[in-house]
């Protein structure tokens, strides 16, 4: 990619909603040999030919769900440590549950390399290409639980989260403060101990 904050929304739709022979020719050109991929339910790590792999995987999910919905909301640029940062929706519709579909919200990190002996990619003359050399697909909690428990997950992790936070403020206000700042008070008395 030459202007990855431009051409990282194509590459991503061409990652997730075309043929397997596409999404294989997209891995290989945007996508560093030993690729590295992170998501919550597989990974893998960087080896050589790695990408084959991160291949198999996109092809799986595009199995599991034919038709897959998305917009992406925002792109981040960190140019001096070449990482990317895609914020984006998605529906994704599991063929096997028929009638349910999965809306989500995840961050997609992506480390860049402007290696090219990384990729075997054509080059482009002087000018600086940027290839992926991991993805990293975050979702929340509430969110990753929909594949996994339709309809019933959401809810679940929401009333986990209310019981949490409630601990929380129970455990602040019964610990007597903060108890950092009372232990820091504490610190000359055990000294002259």
């Amino acid at each position: 990619m030459e202007n990855p904050v431009a051409e990282i929304p194509t590459v991503i739709r061409l990652l997730t909603q075309s043929t397997p022979s596409l999404q294989h020719k997209v891995l290989e050109r945007f996508y560093t040999p030993n690729a590295a991929f992170v998501h919550p339910f597989c990974r893998v790590p960087s080896f050589r030919e790695s990408r084959w792999w991160v291949t198999k995987i996109f092809q799986w999910y595009k199995i599991l769900s034919p038709r897959i919905e998305m917009q992406i909301h925002s792109v981040a640029f960190d140019e001096t440590h070449l990482k990317l940062y895609v914020h984006m929706s998605q529906i994704f519709s599991i063929w096997i549950v028929p009638f349910y579909v999965a809306p989500v919200t995840l961050t997609t990190v992506l480390d860049l390399t402007t290696d090219q002996a990384q990729s075997n990619a054509p080059t482009n003359g002087n000018r600086t290409l940027y290839y992926i050399a991991k993805q990293e697909d975050l979702y929340q909690t509430s969110e990753f639980v929909k594949f996994v428990l339709p309809h019933v997950g959401y809810w679940l992790v929401l009333v986990w989260h209310l019981i949490a936070t409630f601990f929380c403020v129970l455990g602040s206000n019964c610990a007597g403060g903060n108890l950092a700042y009372n232990i820091e008070n504490k610190i000359p008395e055990i000294k002259d101990q």
